[in-house]
């Protein structure tokens, strides 16, 4: 019988071919490219923050190195483009495609026809816009996936980082309707569980995930930086997952304690870039 951590969804960004294989080979679920350009960059200038310069003469090459994991592609929001660009990601073996940055359910509605069926549907709830009008959004057919999109919806809310948005009651409310309208919920990334660099400790992101009931996550660019050349993807990932499978029996209070701990860690952040 399988397990939370083994149907959690794990999705790797990457143009790099050999990334890309050793990945596959680990067991990470997704791998792709992020062709997302028009406004991140402005939206997000002076973050640290993932900016992409993957284009589309790079799917074949990584579509190439895929045994396992299904092929991935983020494109640009809703633009005079995105016909040709999703028929273009299509061809190039895209079996899951993200809509990012949108704020109607007519957006969604228009995604949703250009993909036509022919790869899984997976939305970017990263706007305050779009948060407002979730059951709007929800409503739309032929919406597989939800994912909250944290980078740039703390910056429309005005916080000062995603992690006091991951600890809020607001993604609390935004992962019960996802649940509610039985889509699949995905938000945030995943750090190696004993990785003591990021500013939070990664276990307390992972108790997050069992309790907002979510099924996914990005794996973060701190998860394989981190790594020695060496290091075997497979250990790694099979670490997440284990520890995934902890939190996920862990009593209600425990995961209660874990979201207030975070929420604290965020409060202190904020506090000291004052």
């Amino acid at each position: 019988m399988a397990t939370f951590g083994d149907e959690f969804c794990l999705t790797l960004i990457t143009d790099d071919p050999a990334l890309a294989a050793k990945a596959d080979r680990g067991g990470v679920d997704r791998i792709g490219l992020d062709l997302e350009r028009l406004g991140k960059a402005e939206r997000q200038s002076g973050l640290n923050t993932r900016l992409s310069n993957h284009n589309l003469e790079d799917i074949g090459a990584v579509a190439r190195t895929l045994q396992r994991a299904k092929l991935f592609v983020r494109v640009n929001p809703i633009n005079g483009n995105s016909a040709d660009e999703i028929e273009a990601v299509i061809r190039g073996g895209a079996k899951v495609i993200m809509l990012p940055f949108f704020r109607t359910a007519d957006e969604v509605e228009t995604f949703v026809g250009l993909v036509n069926g022919r790869a899984l549907v997976m939305i970017l709830l990263e706007t305050a816009s779009a948060v407002v009008r979730i059951r709007e959004v929800l409503g739309v057919p032929g919406v597989d996936e939800v994912m909250v999109g944290l980078n740039d919806l703390r910056l429309e809310l005005g916080v000062h980082n995603h992690f006091e948005v991951l600890a809020s009651p607001l993604l609390d409310t935004i992962a019960a309707e996802v649940r509610n309208a039985k889509r699949r919920f995905s938000v945030g990334g995943v750090a190696r569980p004993d990785d003591r660099k990021p500013p939070v400790s990664p276990d307390l992101v992972l108790a997050q995930f069992p309790r907002l009931g979510a099924t996914g996550a990005w794996i973060s660019r701190s998860f394989v930086q981190g790594m020695p050349p060496d290091a075997d993807f497979a250990i790694a990932i099979s670490a997440v997952r284990r520890r995934l499978d902890e939190w996920a029996s862990a009593r209600p209070e425990e995961l209660a304690h874990a979201r207030d701990l975070l929420a604290d860690r965020a409060r202190e952040l904020a506090l000291s870039h004052r």
